[in-house]
Formats: structure tokens, C-alpha cells, sequence
């Protein structure tokens, strides 16, 4: 028996992922207290558990929806996926959030608003 069977987290970890990258849809996004924290958990449509955020996938989430505030980000698709990370001095899992195929990246542009060549 698998230990992580024995004792299953309500919270998504990389190995839930079973190495695959997995297009999901927002569904809510809160604070919710794990441990003495709050920490801001992103849950999506149809999955029973949520992702705890860190700074990198919030911003990341930020930008695919093209918005700092959560409330707006209910109903837009990305794609979570795992992968290893340097965390005090170790390499350890993660998951990582990527934009979802076909999405529309914003162009890059310069002060005056003209697309930079490169």
C-alpha cells in the first residue's frame, strides 16, 4: 500500500499529477488557513482538491487572465503540471502553472504601445 493512500491530502501535490500536464478551469479562489497561514488556494471545476499558491503561480495565473484580482479569475482555463524546484538547498517536486494550448499571449509592446521586434 502507498503511504499517500493510507493518508490522502485534500491539497493537490505534483505526484497527483502522475507526471502529466493537466488543462483545468478555475472554479473559485480563496484564503483558507493550513497550519498557523492563510494561504490563497485556487479550486477547480471537478477536482475535489485545490492547489495552495505560491507567489511564482499566482503571478502566473495573474497573467494568463490578464488580471491581479482573483475575483476575475473564476472560469478561466491553465494548465498545471509537475516539476522539480529548488527549495533550501534541495530539489524537490512541485507544480507549475503553464498557459493552456491555443491561448492568446498579450503581444509585447513598447511605451509608445509599438510592437517590439524580437
Amino acid at each position: 500500500m502507498n503511504v499517500n493512500d493510507a493518508f490522502p491530502s485534500k491539497y493537490l501535490k505534483s505526484t497527483d499529477l502522475q507526471g502529466r500536464r493537466a488543462t483545468v478551469k478555475i472554479n473559485s479562489v480563496s484564503m483558507q488557513r493550513i497550519g498557523d497561514d492563510e494561504k490563497l488556494m485556487v479550486f477547480f471545476e471537478g477536482k475535489a482538491k485545490g492547489l495552495v499558491l505560491n507567489k511564482t503561480n499566482a503571478v502566473m495565473i495573474a497573467e494568463i487572465v490578464g488580471s491581479d484580482d482573483t475575483d476575475a479569475w473564476p472560469g478561466v482555463a491553465i494548465v498545471i503540471y509537475p516539476t522539480k524546484t529548488d527549495f533550501q538547498g534541495k530539489r524537490v517536486d512541485t507544480i507549475r502553472v503553464d498557459w493552456p494550448e491555443g491561448a492568446v499571449k498579450p503581444k509585447v509592446v513598447d511605451a509608445n504601445g509599438d510592437d517590439i521586434p524580437f
